[in-house]
């Protein structure tokens, strides 16, 4: 019987999952459980003899459990990570095409593939500051310094609360001032008046808008996507094909890089989910690290 630890989120999404829900789920598949809350103490002190850890939670929660287990040495055990996910966005597992009920997704975690996923690590803005989803500038930190303001009046599922920030981040694209932005990827230089740089490992970000279509997770490259003052209207026909609910394709300009160089004329900068406080403008410098982290992955 292998031996797991649920690290849960009770909190994510629509609260849909409960903790005495999913340990039914689990232990019902022949796997045994034990449950850390990732809002109590001590949720990451993993159990060597864990097989693998179960993240049940949105990006957030993946991003804290990354956090934790970058911290463990090397030669320490590295835990294979199995995702449910039940958070607003779920970029992460939507880059792992990973989806449904947990009553789905668990039967299948006696037979699964391990994939690789790489993590950005970013020099020049506090100490080891990392990403698994993207690390940029402009519009969306202010986005999220917008919703932080309006949380309580943006609806309670997740659908009312992905169409409120779409809705919020159309505003902000009408209104943001341009900055001028000096890129440099792999030695060649992208400089321009952008309203958004954002530094890519997965095709989507924030309200589950796809920018990097072509991006994995576990292929060594970042995605560099640029949105200039020139391309700000088809950025807006963007949002609001989202919003209405059509499917209609878009691509903006976009460069693979190993390692990035960054100056940013502005103090909106974001890593994942977290807004960063800045004083003054920074140049920092972006690398990949290949297959940081091990995903559970399973054929249906």
């Amino acid at each position: 019987m292998k031996k797991t630890t649920l690290l849960h989120n009770p909190t994510a999404g629509d609260n849909e999952f409960s903790k005495k829900e999913l340990l039914k789920i689990i232990k019902k598949e022949g796997f045994e459980c034990t449950y850390a809350s990732v809002k109590e103490e001590g949720w990451d002190d993993f159990e060597e003899k864990t097989d693998f850890l179960i993240i049940a939670g949105g990006d957030g929660t993946v991003r804290r459990a990354a956090k934790a287990l970058m911290k463990r040495k090397r030669l320490e055990k590295q835990f294979p990570l199995a995702l449910l996910p039940h958070g607003t966005a779920n970029n992460i597992a939507t880059a792992l095409k990973i989806d449904g009920h947990p009553k789905d997704i668990i039967p299948h975690w006696h037979h699964y593939r391990l994939q690789p996923f790489d993590i950005g690590r970013v020099h020049g803005v506090g100490e080891d500051l990392f990403f698994l989803e993207a690390f940029g500038y402009g519009i969306f930190p202010r986005l999220m310094k917008v919703m932080d303001k309006i949380e309580g009046d943006i609806g309670d599922t997740a659908e009312e609360k992905l169409k409120a920030a779409r809705a919020v981040l159309l505003e902000v694209v009408q209104n943001y001032e341009a900055r001028p932005c000096t890129i440099v990827a792999d030695g060649v230089e992208h400089s321009g008046n952008y309203i958004m740089v954002e530094i890519m490992n997965i095709r989507s970000i924030g309200p589950n808008l796809v920018l990097a279509g072509e991006a994995d997770p576990g292929d060594g490259y970042l995605d560099v996507v640029m949105v200039s003052e020139n391309s700000r209207n088809k950025f807006e026909s963007f949002l609001i094909n989202r919003i209405n609910n059509e499917d209609k394709e878009f691509s903006f300009s976009t460069i693979r890089a190993r390692k990035v160089k960054v100056f940013w004329d502005g103090k909106d900068v974001h890593a994942d989910d977290e807004r960063l406080k800045i004083e003054k403008p920074v140049e920092v410098e972006i690398e990949i690290l290949p297959d940081m982290l091990q995903f559970m992955i399973t054929e249906k």
